[in-house]
């Protein structure tokens, strides 16, 4: 057990029996009868999702190489096996509910201009700037995305593929909160101390990297998740409990130890409480921020940010996986 929460040994134990294989599943049913938007719309979903989480799986191999307790890289090696299996799934999903041949169906062009970029920054950022990118991730597909687009389809075979999903994405994001509370604990900022200055040439790949992430990733997410979520959940209450999960996690005061998560928490700041930072700036801090307006405001109140403040990140872990459920 660690000081900062979780027993890796019961985690990776599990893991390792709870893995399942896509020919698991029977797939010889026939879908629901649909029109033929609503099959476009729902084979365009699956094609997406298989090169999300193709994307994850690059992202926790990139976490699995830079891990140092065996256990945990035999966690984030587990996660990646995870992943190309959930992008299988998606791509059969795809097929089987692509019924009539409408249409050629491809990943949308912002996933694909975005995903070597996110790779690339994820190899040369440091670990904890990488991981909060990842939680958030992981936190809107989990909370919002995957279980809204299942709500839509309204499926049986998608019902059966998605809660073998959903419990492997239950682990990651558990893992995730580990690995948050790990980078803002004392020992990481010790060690960080200890490290020697990245050499010139990797700072600047990891600048250039970066720069590609904040370009690309405002149309990335509006075309993969926001656009997708205005249909599944019109509402939006799904992706703003998400995003109200990812602004509490920051609340903490060790997360708030990490200067990107400072400087991200003053710049929605100045853009909620500032209406002339909102006139000059707010296109590039929306950019920045990468989802919209909406989702930049406050979405918890004093008092909710007051007991998530006392919470472990292992309760608050469990909190967000509850509140896919609701």
């Amino acid at each position: 057990m660690y000081p900062w929460g979780m027993d890796l040994a019961r985690m990776l134990e599990k893991c390792e029996r709870e893995q399942w294989s896509v020919d698991d599943l029977d797939w010889s049913g026939t879908p629901r009868a649909m029109s033929a938007e609503d099959e476009r719309a729902i084979v365009q979903y699956f094609t997406d999702m298989a090169g999300i989480e193709r994307l994850a799986g690059a992202l926790f191999e990139e976490q699995q190489r830079r891990a140092e307790d065996p256990k945990l890289r035999r966690i984030f090696e587990s996660f990646v096996k995870d992943e190309l299996r959930h992008a299988e799934a998606a791509e059969r999903l795809a097929r089987f509910y692509d019924q009539r041949r409408l249409e050629r169906y491809e990943m949308s062009p912002s996933l694909v201009r975005f995903a070597p970029h996110f790779i690339a920054s994820v190899r040369y950022l440091s670990a904890e700037i990488a991981n909060a990118y990842i939680t958030c991730g992981e936190l809107i597909l989990d909370i919002a995305l995957l279980r809204s687009i299942n709500d839509f389809v309204g499926d049986a075979m998608s019902e059966r593929a998605m809660d073998l999903i959903n419990r492997d994405e239950s682990r990651h994001i558990a893992v995730d909160f580990h690995m948050i509370s790990y980078y803002g604990s004392q020992e990481y900022l010790d060690k960080l101390t200890e490290e020697p200055r990245a050499p010139l040439s990797q700072r600047v790949r990891a600048l250039w990297s970066f720069a590609h992430v904040l370009y690309y990733g405002a149309p990335f997410f509006r075309a993969v998740f926001f656009k997708p979520m205005q249909v599944v959940d019109p509402t939006g209450r799904r992706m703003k409990e998400a995003i109200k999960r990812i602004q509490l996690l920051s609340k903490k005061p060790s997360v708030r130890r990490s200067r990107f998560i400072h400087v991200m928490e003053r710049v929605q700041e100045y853009y909620n409480e500032s209406p002339l930072v909102r006139s000059l700036f707010g296109r590039a801090i929306e950019r920045l921020m990468g989802v919209d307006p909406e989702l930049i405001s406050k979405l918890y109140t004093d008092a909710e940010r007051e007991r998530a403040a006392r919470m472990s990140y292992d309760e608050l872990a469990a909190e967000a996986l509850s509140a896919k459920l609701a």
